[in-house]
């Protein structure tokens, strides 16, 4: 270190050795524990009168919150532009950064701490400007620092270096974390020179500023020409025992000669924007690299740990890797942990490494308690090395009121945010539950992607929903975002679904929004919604569309069944929509190409399930609808695909007799009928997953036919239908697939529909055997929720099989 005196501290204890002259420069790597427990170190052998910390200044304000008994890291300063809410920015700490560290430091010492970065209200307007990367953590690469990664290359202004990976190269290193962890993380300060860890890594980051400048990252020069501004500021009023915090990378910069007015030269025209900051929890998780933080690391868990143990941190973490190991079923023992540790201890002394770090550790692991296998292993990594902590805020920090309103909902509900992955089963007809689904709901259609639904795997009824639920910190910016709408989440979401109906360019998007009004219960706006839907449909010719919009209001009718929700007008809207569809729907059909046949058949599949569902909630839907499938079954100029998926339709609903589908069938297939034309048809029948496989294996007609029109295709022709062909076929189960190959291979002399007589099939007997098929029929009425219904309680006796399949048909 050129120019650098080193002269006694009063305030050092006796063997913490010397500080150097002028202020207190601690240069850390942002959530570094070896850092951390310097940086405690070094604060309590000088004991400075106040401390400097790299972050917002903006943000001195909350300082006092840090000191709360309620605030648990990892929390994060969150600061976003007061007009547009998602221009925001994080600085996270966890409970090992040296920048909590300190702040704690200060508080405990009743020393005053001051944040002394580039103020928000310029990083995040130089954002919007276009000078850097937006989003919601990007504007964090300015406090990244000591890690600052970027493309090695030149030395050009352009290209960002990364000192840990230059020193850790120079050191003769290949991986930068193992050099950290040697240098930093496995070195004490007991008995020691406190000072001397901070004095050599300065001395690091001279020599490379020489070389590199300011390494690419040109704002840096910005940024501390604000600090060394702030420390001048500190010095005025305290002298010299002030104590700053900071990026490694920027002490050089700090300790260096600069005129008051070059600095304010460089801070001159700063584009500036409205900012609002606060306290928001953050996550182990969030912290990762992985996660795209910029100044992320690889362990946050790991790091934690070392921190927080108080002595033998590597028998502990074994200890807690055979508790997890244990709660998910595997055999570990006490014995398995000692010899893991004893080969951790092995391989640090065989790598010339100071300390078993956490490759050695997860060596040992895998090696003694996964027997080998990666897959507990990524288990460990998930939980214990990531981890899924979330910090906790206090109540008195800053918030909008939407937030306010969410959390209060949040504790009245029992639904606690958590940072780990978890499914939430509901049950609608518990109100607990109602309101909780209402809520998740309501923050989905604000854009807070809280919950996600998935498939139950129970009951797959409306009165049961499933969600998969994570709380990220970012959803604390969704919610300042949605505060626009609202003071309340009812309200806000009441006020989102109203402007996103008048906006809404299709009709499906209207009726999607109207069932998600209905799941969210949002009286005030489905009438407004409902008008948007009643002019749109009216207006809207296109069949397609009317299909498209039919099953989500389908479904909206259900979902208000089970909520007690009047679904009056719904109803009306859905039985227009309807008749237009059955009017639109033949004409619409003729003269479309391969891919418009497609969709078409789709657009079909869809409204017949949404019809379905309907029931008799509509009288004489199913009737119309029936008549507009056996015209599309019969039209020659409609897609041979969409007639046979009307054929196909009108046979599962009991509306066509096997004989008549075999003929149209047989007619479809004539020689007359090009291949092309009769393979779609053949698709639409038996393709798409409708279980059509099953239909030529118990149809001896059906699958004679196809062999018969199959095996007369001609040689030029079957190279074009064979995709066709292919596509249809591999959609059946392998089991299905091996039946039909073996009833084709037996020939149509052989064979015989298994529906009369099986003989000679594997898995089918001559005939039905009814003893068999009524000992199954409790289960299956149960799996159907059949008991206790009318069908169950007439007192018919035991239900046989054939009565089932009557009741379920």
């Amino acid at each position: 270190m050129t120019g650098v005196e080193e002269t006694a501290s009063d305030g050092a204890r006796a063997g913490s050795g010397a500080r150097p002259a002028g202020p207190l420069l601690l240069g850390v790597r942002h959530h570094g524990p070896g850092s951390a427990r310097a940086v405690r170190a070094a604060l309590d052998a000088a004991r400075p009168r106040t401390v400097l910390i790299e972050g917002p200044p903006e943000a001195d304000a909350l300082v006092p919150l840090a000191g709360d008994e309620t605030m648990r890291p990892p929390v994060a300063l969150l600061a976003h532009a007061v007009d547009e809410p998602g221009r925001s920015a994080f600085w996270p700490l966890a409970e090992f950064s040296p920048e909590w560290v300190a702040l704690r430091w200060a508080l405990e010492h009743q020393v005053p701490a001051r944040f002394i970065d580039l103020p928000a209200t310029h990083t995040l307007a130089w954002s919007r400007d276009g000078e850097t990367d937006s989003g919601p953590t990007a504007q964090q690469e300015d406090a990244e620092d000591v890690e600052d990664r970027g493309d090695d290359g030149d030395l050009a202004a352009d290209v960002r270096v990364d000192p840990l990976a230059v020193l850790a190269e120079t050191a003769g290193y290949d991986d930068p974390e193992r050099w950290w962890e040697d240098v930093v993380e496995h070195r004490g300060t007991a008995g020691g020179d406190v000072f001397a860890p901070f004095q050599g890594l300065e001395e690091a980051m001279s020599a490379l500023r020489e070389v590199y400048g300011s390494g690419g990252h040109d704002r840096d020069l910005v940024r501390e020409a604000y600090m060394r501004l702030q420390v001048r500021a500190a010095q005025r009023e305290f002298g010299d025992d002030v104590a700053v915090v900071c990026g490694a990378w920027h002490v050089p910069a700090l300790r260096r000669k600069s005129t008051v007015a070059a600095d304010k030269a460089l801070l001159k025209g700063l584009p500036k924007v409205k900012t609002e900051m606060t306290w928001v929890p953050w996550t182990h998780r969030r912290l990762a690299r992985a996660s795209g933080y910029g100044a992320g690391i690889d362990s946050p868990g790991w790091y934690g740990h070392l921190f927080g143990a108080p002595d033998r941190p590597v028998e502990r973490w074994m200890t807690k890797v055979a508790g997890l190991l244990r709660e998910e079923d595997r055999i570990v023992s006490s014995a398995h942990v000692i010899e893991a540790v004893r080969l951790a201890e092995t391989l640090a002394v065989m790598r010339g490494r100071p300390l078993p770090g956490l490759s050695e550790t997860t060596d040992a692991i895998r090696a003694v308690m996964c027997e080998g296998s990666d897959v507990p292993l990524e288990l460990i990594r998930d939980r214990l090395i990531v981890g899924d902590v979330l910090g906790e805020v206090p109540e008195a920090a800053p918030a909008v009121p939407l937030q306010r309103d969410l959390d209060r909902v949040q504790r009245r509900l029992r639904l606690r945010p958590e940072a780990l992955e978890r499914e939430l089963e509901l049950d609608l007809r518990k109100e607990n539950d109602a309101e909780r689904s209402r809520l998740l709901h309501r923050l989905r259609l604000l854009g807070v992607a809280w919950g996600e639904p998935v498939a139950s795997r129970g009951s797959t009824g409306t009165f049961r929903e499933t969600w998969r639920l994570r709380w990220e910190p970012e959803l604390a910016v969704r919610v300042a975002e949605a505060g626009v709408w609202g003071t309340t989440v009812l309200a806000a979401a009441t006020a989102r679904a109203e402007a996103d109906a008048v906006a809404a360019q299709g009709l499906a998007d209207v009726t999607a929004l109207a069932e998600r009004c209905l799941l969210a219960e949002l009286p005030d706006a489905l009438p407004v919604v409902m008008d948007v839907l009643a002019e749109r449909a009216a207006l809207d010719a296109d069949v397609g569309h009317l299909a498209q919009a039919l099953p989500a209001l389908v479904r909206s009718l259900r979902y208000g069944d089970v909520r007690g929700t009047d679904t009056g007008a719904l109803a009306e809207v859905a039985a227009g929509l309807a008749e237009r569809v059955f009017v639109g729907l033949p004409p619409a059909c003729v003269g479309l190409d391969t891919d418009a046949a497609d969709e078409m058949r789709r657009h079909v599949d869809a409204v017949h399930g949404a019809l379905g569902l309907l029931g008799d909630a509509v009288t004489g839907m199913r009737p119309r609808w029936h008549g507009v499938l056996r015209v599309l079954s019969g039209r020659d100029t409609v897609p041979g695909v969409i007639r046979g998926r009307a054929v196909r339709l009108l046979l599962d609903d009991g509306e066509l007799r096997q004989e008549d589908a075999a003929r149209l069938m047989g007619l479809a297939l004539s020689p007359g009928t090009p291949p092309g034309d009769a393979a779609a048809w053949i698709e639409g029948f038996v393709g798409g997953g409708s279980g059509g496989g099953m239909l030529l294996v118990h149809d001896e007609r059906l699958l004679g036919l196809v062999d018969t029109w199959l095996t007369g295709v001609p040689a030029e022709a079957f190279t074009d239908v064979l995709p066709l062909l292919r596509r249809t076929f591999s959609a059946y189960e392998p089991g299905v697939r091996r039946t039909l190959g073996e009833l084709v291979r037996r020939g149509p002399g052989e064979r015989q529909g298994v529906g009369t007589a099986g003989a000679g099939i594997p898995g089918f007997a001559d005939e039905l055997d009814r003893e068999r098929a009524d000992a199954v029929v409790p289960v299956v009425r149960l799996l159907l929720g059949l008991d206790g219904t009318e069908d169950g309680a007439a007192g018919r006796g035991r239900p046989a099989a054939g009565d089932l399949v009557g009741a379920t048909g």
